[in-house]
């Protein structure tokens, strides 16, 4: 192979690495964290040893409640470079979850000395601190388990030394406190059959012998599942121990074990789901509309949450039909969808429904009622990541409406927003929005400052195309500066 062909078959490698990247973004910003491991898994194909693919993929498993694996991914991103801040934040935040609160305060510490002004890393200390309070007593009964690498801590920073402060006037609790089946239930929501399930295959002797095709041991498989169930509901307790957590799908709350129609309901919903993101939005939309008329022939009493899956459905027939190129019937069923969520008062499907409302209204060009939509959903949103995005697009909708001021304004916030989170991706974007707004302002060294903020974020990511366009744009700047 010449010289020119390993080039470009190194070209269209990275070009599809960064394609999957951007893909696994926006699916973990859209909460299908699933669809988003994929994702992330096949760009590390790609680029077996890349850092920040690593801590992405990390960020999904946490959401779906894999911990350990996310320790795992959060622990490789380290392998090159110990000191990597998002690295080391990634696994003190796997470990806080796995309910290793000690040692997840050491990392937390650990970024802190990196990036002291980060808010996220000062809210992992505190938290932290908090659950070390509740749940242990003097330092010299805390025995801590060595859990991944901690070659790299120096001898002033070990664990015992770290924690030491916060525990000399506690008493420890010898014997977690027994949680009746009640709470449990409450905690675990959906979940609890689940649970309730693998207790029962644990009984079964000639079971817990098999292996799977790997040759994994079916008892080590159903015990870790337990041990994370367990995990959840002693970190559910600890954060809320009165309400379940905050992002249990309410569809679930309402009977540990579905209905009969809840049941085909929830297969019915990912089976349209898998349909349009296989890019069969017809076959989506042809599903969805079926289980729609279903749904509506159904009683309150057969279905409790029928307003609330009503909504859902509504919003996939406004997904499918907004691929199809259908805007003006997709707002309408997301329109529906927020009514519903309103009427149920359920502020994660209103986040939904707002959320596709703008997107939906971005496509026919409706750059005002985008940005309506957008702005309801900004107190909703969750997490940094969200807000870091939703704030750009706002102001990239205002940009396009020549409302320079207020699009200076959304991407400086965003700005703030993504160097809370230490997001080196989103710095790049909204340096560039801000830089595009003051070029249009005409504050031509506040835009040039924006683009080189930009371009060294760029390096850091080593994104070659973001580079080149920044660079591009900051060296036109330039030129019209000289003049």
């Amino acid at each position: 192979m010449s010289d020119v062909d390993k080039d470009l078959k190194g070209q269209k490698s990275q070009g599809a690495f960064l394609a999957l990247v951007a893909e696994g973004d926006w699916l973990l910003i859209q909460g299908e964290f699933k669809k988003a491991i994929n994702s992330f898994t096949t760009a590390l194909s790609l680029h077996p040893n890349d850092k920040k693919c690593f801590v992405r993929r990390s960020k999904c498993y946490m959401k779906i409640g894999q911990f350990e694996s996310a320790l795992e991914d959060a622990e490789a991103s380290l392998k090159g470079d110990k000191s990597f801040f998002e690295g080391l934040y990634q696994k003190a935040e796997a470990l806080y979850y796995m309910g290793e609160f000690e040692f997840a305060l050491v990392f937390y510490h650990r970024a802190q000395k990196i990036r002291p002004q980060v808010q996220g890393v000062r809210l992992g200390i505190q938290k932290a601190q908090e659950a070390i309070e509740n749940a242990v007593g003097c330092p010299s009964s805390v025995k801590l388990e060595v859990k991944g690498d901690l070659s790299f801590l120096k001898e002033e920073e070990e664990p015992i030394a770290v924690i030491q402060n916060l525990t000399k006037e506690k008493t420890r609790r010898t014997k977690k406190v027994p949680k009746s089946e009640t709470i449990t239930k409450q905690l675990l929501g959906e979940f609890y059959s689940d649970k309730k399930f693998l207790e029962a295959l644990m009984k079964d002797e000639d079971l817990l012998k098999g292996q799977t095709k790997c040759g994994e041991q079916l008892q080590d498989i159903i015990q870790s599942c337990l041990k994370s169930l367990d995990t959840c509901t002693e970190l559910w307790t600890q954060e809320n121990p009165i309400s379940t957590p905050r992002n249990r799908q309410h569809m679930h709350q309402k009977s540990s074990t579905p209905s009969e129609p809840v049941q085909f309901l929830l297969k019915s919903l990912d089976d349209i789901d898998a349909e349009l993101t296989s890019g069969n939005a017809e076959g989506s939309l042809k599903k969805a509309e079926e289980v729609m008329r279903k749904v509506q022939r159904w009683s309150e009493k057969e279905v409790p949450n029928k307003k609330e899956l009503l909504g859902s459905l509504h919003s996939c027939i406004g997904n499918a039909l907004f691929d199809l190129g259908d805007m003006d019937k997709a707002l309408e069923h997301h329109q529906k969808d927020l009514e519903l969520a309103e009427q149920c008062k359920l502020p994660e499907a209103m986040s939904r429904a707002l959320d596709n409302m703008g997107r939906t209204s971005v496509g026919i060009g409706q750059f005002a009622k985008a940005i309506e939509f957008w702005e309801k959903k900004v107190p909703m949103a969750r997490g940094g990541l969200e807000k870091t995005w939703l704030l750009h697009e706002i102001g990239c909708c205002y940009l396009e409406l020549n409302h320079h001021e207020e699009a200076r304004d959304y991407g400086l916030r965003s700005v703030a927003a993504a160097e809370e989170i230490a997001d080196e991706k989103w710095q790049i974007n909204a340096n560039v929005l801000v830089a595009q707004s003051q070029l249009k302002l005409g504050n031509l060294e506040s835009s040039v400052s924006h683009f080189e903020k930009a371009l060294t974020h760029a390096r850091l990511q080593e994104d070659g195309s973001a580079l080149n366009a920044i660079q591009k744009a900051l060296d036109e700047v330039k030129q019209d500066l000289q003049y």
